[in-house]
């Protein structure tokens, strides 16, 4: 009877404390107070002023996983490693037949493994860091895989169910900009008309970018023409620090959303077909500036790099560079613990999990180097209530973090696989790892 007592007590302590929410500056912290079912919320009233903080440069150092050791998860949920052995481990994506497609960025090559798991085929190599991976059209029988390099987006034939490519690469778009931040990611519209993929920013802050347009900002808007909405850069910047929207045959590319750092990962909701994405915000401003963050991207809209962050505040190595911007900047819909760095997005739309989770998304977080207090190396759950963000999210999976100096797992690529499970890919040690529901109903 004590012993029942006992497990009852632990087991109400346990759920309290995974009921428990961090808001304004203890929403901050690091990677001590990661737990899974801890949930914060950070608002754009909440970021301290800049100059209140020294920046950090304190990167985590990878180490293998202890044996026998496995991330945690919620009550009711197995974390299993998939499979390992990868270079660079990157996107992974699920075809409509269930095939489990891998950019393994570090090899060059992609990957599928059948639905259950098992030894990979290799689908293509060669290729210059691939990264976003989609399938088009949409729907159950696509005939195209896209494939996102860091200066390409190539496309080739596909039959469902070939471990190989079904012919050679297609260049769909031959010239985006290289150098700065690598990662292409790529998403297919709803309607199957236009598809969306990622350019991150050449540097941290535009430091090689002049503080005006050759000729002026009016003479370069009319240059650009469609291609300069606001907050559109110049110089080494141009056409970077956007999503921009194309159509299948790579035609009419030009800018959807502008001011967006690094956007790493790409998602369509399912719900209304907007598009979201997760992105890596500036460094050295100090250990809580700014926060990262996941937002639905909206046509036209401007996020504020590199002349504001996190709506109208000014970066203050930047100051009065753009002042007619300040009234323009769209506030993110989920603001990160700085310096996670998340990279891959996918919402829940499948049956395993509990109904609490459909039309949630989940978030891996890479990892922090820009802060004396480590935080990320874990994967998150945005909260939605009725389907828009609340802004606040709930760690989920944690653990990679062994303590203040070593990591043994760095999350990248996340996808639902058929059965419902969860994947999530991680660059630290090359493993893939499954997280499945076994809880009951």
């Amino acid at each position: 009877m004590r012993q029942a007592i006992g497990l009852l007590l632990l087991l109400c302590a346990a759920s309290a404390r995974a009921g428990e929410t961090l808001e304004g500056s203890a929403a901050y912290g690091g990677w001590q107070s990661d737990h899974p079912g801890l949930t914060r919320h950070i608002t754009a009233s909440d970021i301290p002023a800049p100059g209140t903080q020294r920046p950090a440069s304190n990167g985590a150092r990878v180490v293998p996983c202890p044996p026998g050791f496995t991330p945690h998860v919620p009550p009711g949920f197995v974390a299993e490693r998939w499979a390992s052995g990868f270079s660079g481990p990157r996107v992974l994506r699920v075809a409509p037949n269930g095939d489990i497609f891998l950019a393994e960025s570090g090899s060059g090559r992609i990957l599928v493994f059948p639905p259950e798991g098992g030894t990979p085929r290799l689908f293509a190599a060669g290729l210059d860091q691939p990264y976003g991976i989609a399938f088009f059209p949409p729907g159950p029988l696509p005939s195209f895989v896209y494939v996102g390099e860091s200066g390409r987006v190539l496309r080739f034939p596909y039959r469902p169910g070939a471990g190989a490519a079904a012919g050679p690469a297609e260049v769909i778009i031959p010239d985006l900009p290289t150098g700065g931040h690598w990662t292409r990611d790529l998403a297919v519209a709803p309607d199957g008309r236009h598809l969306f993929v990622a350019v991150g920013s050449a540097s941290n802050i535009g430091e090689e970018m002049p503080p005006t347009p050759p000729g002026g900002l009016a003479a370069f808007a009319v240059s650009e023409g469609e291609a300069s909405p606001w907050g559109g850069a110049w110089g080494a910047e141009r056409s970077r620090a956007e999503v921009r929207i194309f159509d299948p045959e790579g035609h009419h590319i030009r800018p959807f959303a502008t001011g967006l750092r690094n956007c790493s990962g790409l998602a369509i909701d399912p719900r209304g077909g907007d598009p979201w994405c997760v992105v890596n915000e500036r460094d050295m401003l100090g250990d809580d500036l700014p926060p990262d963050y996941a937002t639905r991207l909206r046509p036209s809209a401007f996020y504020g790099w590199p002349w504001f962050y996190i709506g109208d505040h000014e970066d203050p190595r930047l100051p009065g560079r753009r002042p007619d911007l300040a009234s323009h900047v769209t506030v993110p819909d989920v603001l990160f613990q700085p310096h996670s760095a998340p990279l891959g997005l996918a919402f829940y739309t499948a049956g395993n999990f509990p109904k609490v989770y459909q039309g949630d998304a989940f978030v891996t977080f890479h990892g922090s180097w820009n802060r004396a207090l480590h935080t990320g190396y874990k994967v998150v759950r945005l909260l939605f209530r009725n389907g828009v963000p609340t802004g606040a999210y709930q760690d989920f999976l944690t653990g990679f973090a062994l303590d203040d100096a070593n990591v043994c797992g760095r999350p990248v690529g996340i996808a639902i696989a058929k059965d419902g499970a969860l994947l999530i890919s991680e660059d630290a040690n090359g493993t893939i790892w499954r997280v499945r529901w076994v809880g009951g109903a």
